[in-house]
């Protein structure tokens, strides 16, 4: 069985799978809280799997189909993000989507996938086969990179846009980026968090979204220092190196609960980011 110290190590990884899953910050916090009192109420529920950081997962996959948060989290009547995620429900069907989490997102072999998720081997073999499937039919959309390390920069664009989407610029300041999305009116962001003049990315994005509403996805090196449960923080990270699989997750996951966002083959909006 997990120790408090062994859980508290996976906590912030727990809260990044969370968030994805359900899209918001405040979703995702609450159904880690309402876990972590699962595990409290009757420890003996980490026992089931081998490992037990399968085992916490695979707990908060029971809770989260099982328990609602409501009285943790405000939901306004789908405005933002839960819009978004409402309209695009049927762009990637559930078991495939938390298969692919876990195996992109949080690194889990196709072994554990399966031990979390209580089926067979090639039962998550095929879902994580159906998720790539369709993601890889899913949502297209301008992104705007604010990085200043150039190689970093291209090996995003040029994931970005294998993917299908379009990147309109690469911003290395603060000012840059919010001249940037002033111009070309992303749909996207992917963000660094240190940025070439000293600036921060964190207070660049902050800035930007003061006026507009963009998902954005946040690259840094050290991801415990965000995941602390502590407002505001980014809903949608990655850690650096990235891996090539885990961004794309993130990507898809970022623009499904976007409420602007379109499936390839949709007609084309005129951009609008209010």
């Amino acid at each position: 069985m997990l120790t408090s110290k062994a859980i508290s190590t996976q906590i912030p990884y727990l809260r990044r799978f969370a968030r994805a899953l359900t899209g918001t910050q405040a979703g995702g916090d609450a159904y880690v809280l309402e876990t972590l009192e699962a595990v409290v109420a009757e420890p003996a529920s980490l026992e089931a799997c081998s490992d037990p950081k399968l085992s916490l997962y695979r707990l908060f996959l029971k809770v989260w189909g099982t328990v609602a948060v409501n009285g943790h989290v405000e939901q306004p009547a789908f405005s933002g993000d839960e819009a978004g995620a409402q309209r695009n429900l049927d762009a990637i069907t559930l078991r495939p989507r938390i298969s692919f989490l876990l195996s992109a997102l949080e690194g889990f072999d196709i072994f554990q996938v399966a031990e979390t998720m209580d089926c067979t081997v090639d039962d998550a073999a095929s879902l994580i086969d159906a998720a790539g499937k369709e993601i890889a039919n899913q949502i297209r959309t301008d992104v705007l990179i604010i990085e200043d390390e150039p190689f970093i920069a291209l090996d995003l664009q040029s994931l970005v846009e294998e993917q299908g989407h379009r990147v309109v610029d690469v911003a290395r300041t603060h000012r840059e980026a919010v001249e940037a999305v002033s111009r070309h009116k992303p749909g996207l962001i992917l963000a660094d968090i240190q940025l070439a003049d000293g600036s921060s990315g964190l207070e660049a994005v902050n800035q930007i979204l003061e006026t507009v509403s963009i998902p954005v996805i946040f690259v840094t090196a050290y991801p415990e220092r965000f995941l602390t449960g502590t407002p505001p923080e980014p809903a949608f990270l990655v850690t650096k190196p990235f891996n090539i699989d885990s961004l794309k997750a993130v990507i898809s996951q970022a623009l499904f609960f976007d409420r602007k966002s379109h499936r390839k083959g949709e007609p084309e909006k005129s951009p609008s980011l209010v």
